[in-house]
C-alpha cells in the first residue's frame, strides 16, 4: 500500500522550487529542487507528476498568497482611492518582503508552461479588484480602462516601486507614495 502524501513534504518541495527558480530560472533541474527540499527526485514526482504540474501549482500558490496579502484587512467601506491605496501598499509590502517569491512569480507569469486553465484560476481570485475598477469607472472616479489593463498598470508600477525600495530602503516611503501617485494619475480622475 502506498504511503499517504505528507503536506509538509509538498510544502517543502514548493518552497524549494521558489528558491531554485528565483536563483536559476524555470530551466533549473527538478533534482536541485528535490535536493533542497530534502526529498528524492522520485518523491518530487510522487507529489507533482511532471515539472509543468509543479510549476502550475507553484503559480497558483504564489498568486493566492499575493491575493491574500493584498486583500488582508481590506477596507470595503472606505472611499475608492483609500481601497486602492490599501491594495497598493499590500502589494508593495509583499514584494519587498518576499523577493524570491516575487522573482519566481515574475518568471512564471511569462512562462509558456502554464496551462490556460491555471492562468484563469490565478486571475479568479482578483475579481474583487476588478469590481473595484468597474465601480470607479461607474462613479467617474477612474478612467475607463479594461480592468485587466488597470491591473497591469498597477503591477508594473508596483514592480518598479519595489525595485527602487529594495535599492534604496531609506527612501521607501517616498517611493511608495510616488508610485501610488503615478498609479492614481494613470487610472484615476
Amino acid at each position: 500500500m502506498a504511503r499517504p502524501k505528507s503536506e509538509e513534504k509538498r510544502d517543502a518541495i514548493l518552497a524549494a522550487a521558489v528558491q531554485i527558480i528565483a536563483d536559476q530560472g524555470l530551466g533549473a533541474p527538478t533534482a536541485r529542487i528535490a535536493g533542497l527540499a530534502g526529498v528524492a527526485e522520485g518523491t518530487l514526482f510522487t507529489y507533482f507528476a511532471t515539472k509543468d504540474l509543479l510549476l502550475n501549482q507553484l503559480y497558483l500558490g504564489l498568486k493566492a498568497e499575493l491575493r491574500q496579502a493584498m486583500m488582508a484587512t481590506y477596507p470595503a467601506d472606505a472611499p475608492l482611492r483609500d481601497r486602492l491605496r490599501h491594495i497598493w501598499d499590500r502589494y508593495v509590502d509583499w514584494g519587498v518582503h518576499n523577493p524570491a517569491k516575487r522573482r519566481t512569480l515574475a518568471q512564471l507569469i511569462v512562462s509558456d508552461r502554464l496551462a490556460t486553465e491555471t492562468r484563469a484560476l490565478g486571475s479568479e481570485g482578483f475579481a474583487r479588484i476588478e469590481d473595484m475598477v468597474r465601480e470607479g469607472v461607474a462613479q467617474d472616479l477612474m478612467r475607463e480602462h479594461p480592468p485587466d489593463f488597470a491591473a497591469a498598470i498597477l503591477a508594473s508600477l508596483a514592480e518598479t516601486t519595489i525595485d527602487f525600495i529594495l535599492r534604496r530602503p531609506d527612501s521607501a516611503e517616498n517611493y511608495r507614495a510616488a508610485g501610488f501617485d503615478a498609479l492614481w494619475h494613470a487610472i484615476g480622475r
